[in-house]
């Protein structure tokens, strides 16, 4: 028995398709043997599932467990809830590695699976290794047992616990119908304070607004929320509860390096010296911040999967995307878990005596765009900015290609890189006035045009 799975399902750091057309039972099913017979390769014997709330995910997940079971390990099924649940699941259960099916921030008719192994993440060659297993039929055959857990009583008591300061904030939460609903709602039951959700109910559809919290437009009804209630400030997750959105109670998001750069100030007051890392999309000002506040500021690829293991290999105990992955390593596990990070900045706004609109006031001033994405097929979309490398070598620019092209100027800098998620490319420009970032911005699309892409209105 063998399997062969559509090459364009294989992302990076996940396998992500669309239902039924690019990704079926029979890859959740293939994924979980093959996961499952590496893990027993090395001697371990058990892997944790779960699942989020878009329609096809049951189903999946099942096909994965059987797989797992299939394969002589033991499949530990924690059933529904946000992805970090199934980090800490694996923790919890001493597991050896998990399987989530997800979708992430993808539409409703996408759905995918992330996998870990062995305390890292399973991405990239290792995905590539996967595929190449099933397809040769390389299953391991034996007696496995297929285990439900409820994890959540301890995944709350975790929670609850990491709200030290105690004091009572008003905070909303819009759950955007995401995977976090359930556990957001048992989990304000036990805080003190005033909290408000929106969209709580799990519903795969998404009815109200997309769950991707890096895009404004999805923020609008929690700012709106924040602002009507006069609240402390509001928490926005993306689908599978992994990214974190934040707006103050003024209504202005707080983009994610911004978060990772108030966090970074408190964690170093206990780690002075220790290596912070943020992605090639975090503004320059994080960077500058985290030196002037006793860091090593490291600068990464873009990617959950790939700041993971930088993060470990730098023992290092806090990162982040401007995507809004956080991953905290004090006091926690170092993975990425919207609702830990939204707790311990309810903490920090708590401890500091003030507000998160005066912790936001208190950054540095900076004129940038939010992370803009411009539709790109996925065959394309790589070689493209590929071309634009080749064209800014030949015009000798200065150009940082850790992932994608981060160019430096004299006003400031800009970014275009390939999404390794969704058939986009990313731009991003930061400059000393708003007239510089205009100029940059028109760079932009001369580059893009110039390779025969036109960015419409987004910049």
């Amino acid at each position: 028995m063998t399997h062969s799975f559509d090459p364009g399902v294989l992302r990076e750091y996940d396998i992500r398709g669309i239902v039924d057309e690019t990704i079926s039972t029979a890859d959740a099913y293939a994924i979980g043997r093959t996961l499952a017979t590496i893990a027993g390769a090395a001697g371990g014997t058990r892997l944790a599932t779960g699942y989020d709330g878009r329609h096809s995910s049951p189903g999946y997940e099942q096909a994965v467990a059987e797989g797992i079971r299939d394969a002589g390990l033991t499949a530990c099924r924690v059933g529904l809830g946000p992805t970090p649940q199934l980090y800490f699941a694996v923790h919890e259960l001493n597991c050896d590695g998990g399987i989530m099916v997800t979708g992430s921030h993808n539409p409703p008719d996408y759905n995918g699976f992330k996998m870990s192994l062995g305390g890292k993440p399973f991405f990239g060659p290792s995905i590539q290794d996967l595929a190449a297993r099933a397809a040769r039929g390389d299953w391991a055959t034996g007696p496995g047992v297929l285990e439900s857990h409820d994890v959540v009583p301890a995944y709350l008591d975790l929670l609850v616990a990491t709200y030290e300061a105690r004091a009572p904030l008003a905070v909303a939460w819009d759950c955007g119908h995401g995977a976090t609903g359930d556990v957001v709602q048992a989990l304000i039951e036990r805080l003190p304070g005033r909290h408000l959700t929106l969209y709580e109910r799990i519903d795969g559809n998404f009815p109200a607004h997309h769950p991707d919290p890096t895009v404004a437009e999805n923020l609008q009804d929690l700012i709106a929320l924040v602002r009507d209630e006069g609240l402390d400030f509001g928490v926005g997750f993306d689908g599978d509860g992994d990214r974190i959105g934040l707006v103050d109670g003024s209504g202005r998001i707080i983009w994610g390096d911004q978060l990772l750069t108030l966090l970074a100030r408190d964690v170093l007051r206990d780690f002075p010296g220790a290596p912070i890392l943020a992605d090639v999309k975090s503004s320059q000002t994080l960077f500058d911040e985290v030196t002037r506040a006793g860091g090593k500021a490291v600068m990464c690829r873009t990617g959950h999967s790939v700041i993971k293991d930088e993060m470990a290999k730098m023992q290092a105990p806090l990162a982040g995307e401007m995507s809004g992955h956080i991953f905290m390593a004090d006091k926690f596990f170092g993975h990425d878990d919207a609702i830990y990070v939204a707790l311990r900045f309810m903490d920090l706004v708590a401890r500091s005596g003030g507000s998160a609109a005066a912790l936001r006031d208190s950054l540095p001033a900076a004129v940038n765009t939010p992370e803009i994405r411009v539709d790109c097929p996925d065959a394309r979309k790589f070689d493209l900015v590929e071309e634009v490398r080749r064209n800014l070598a030949a015009r000798k620019a200065e150009v940082n290609t850790l992932d994608g092209v981060r160019v430096r100027t004299a006003a400031g800098w800009w970014l275009l890189r390939a999404s390794n998620t969704q058939p986009v490319v990313v731009l991003r420009a930061e400059a000393e006035s708003e007239a510089a970032l205009a100029e940059l911005c028109a760079e932009v699309r001369r580059e893009l045009e110039a390779v025969g892409l036109d960015p419409g209105d987004a910049l």
